[in-house]
């Protein structure tokens, strides 16, 4: 069985070197499927505890290219978490209030309380990819140091990628977990994808035309992927690369993942006091008398 260091970017260092239809020895959906519920099961148990416990926080950050099977991570692998303690967040376009904020701004206000879980459809990182591939997108943020090549200068780069590893330190410092994945998809795989959402009817509604657009920029987001993961990979919140052209293992990678994470917090149900248990029993009483 794979390990969840096989995913570390920092055992690579190369996007390139993962590759993106690894399985296992799993050759179908179905011989996944007993492993992949019982991680479901225990992730629920976990977050029962998590959640009752209130001491931590944790952030699930989904990057990837288009049709990679992020909204499928979400469906699948937290079936089973209580809707209460967990609160999905997908960022697009900024609006205009968003915009007169700082880039970080509409981000950081959707982190989880303690005892959550949070996820990440996309996030700050769109600022150093989509914002990188389409220099447009920094005139919009009205930066007073704006100047027409920046999107080509690697010191403005270098110094998002600082703050972002500055505040992800920050909230690891303060309790929470970041785990940030990147979904791994081949250029091939997401064309059949986009194919498929042409050709079959019932699929229709998920297709965009802006997809085929941006694929053109494949080698560019490549790229940008590239110098993300080397600069934002950090102990305190690793970058994880899941090989994604398989839904399916994906959906498993991740779920192993989350679960050993949460199992390293040593969570429990919180021990009442003396006074409470006395209570407890009062109680009892109290009704079986009724």
């Amino acid at each position: 069985m794979a390990n969840s260091k096989d995913f570390l970017f920092r055992s690579k260092g190369n996007v390139e070197e993962f590759v993106t239809d690894f399985s296992e020895n799993y050759t179908s959906k179905k011989d996944t499927q007993e492993e992949f519920q019982k991680q479901i099961e225990r992730l629920r148990q976990l977050q029962g505890m998590l959640y009752a416990q209130g001491k931590h926080g944790l952030l699930i950050i989904l990057q990837a290219m288009d049709a990679a099977g992020k909204d499928g991570v979400v469906k699948h692998v937290m079936s089973g978490v209580n809707p209460q303690g967990c609160k999905v967040v997908s960022f697009k376009a900024p609006s205009t209030k968003e915009l007169a904020h700082d880039y970080m701004w509409r981000c950081l206000k959707e982190m989880p309380e303690r005892g959550h879980i949070g996820i990440f459809n996309r996030s700050y990182y769109e600022e150093v990819l989509i914002a990188r591939i389409h220099p447009s997108l920094l005139v919009r943020q009205n930066l007073p140091f704006y100047c027409k090549n920046m999107s080509e200068d690697f010191a403005f780069w270098e110094q998002r990628f600082e703050d972002i590893v500055n505040i992800e330190k920050y909230y690891a410092n303060n309790g929470y977990i970041i785990l940030k994945f990147f979904l791994n998809l081949s250029a091939d795989e997401q064309k059949r994808r986009f194919l498929s959402r042409i050709e079959n009817p019932v699929k229709n509604w998920k297709f965009e035309m802006s997809d085929i657009s941006e694929r053109q920029y494949w080698a560019k987001y490549r790229h940008a992927y590239q110098d993300m993961l080397v600069n934002t990979d950090h102990a305190k919140a690793p970058w994880y690369v899941i090989p994604a052209d398989k839904k399916w293992y994906m959906r498993l990678a991740i779920s192993r993942i989350i679960v050993e994470k949460l199992e390293t917090l040593k969570l429990s149900y919180p021990k009442v006091s003396k006074k409470h248990l006395e209570d407890i029993e009062l109680a009892r009483r109290i009704l079986e008398k009724e």
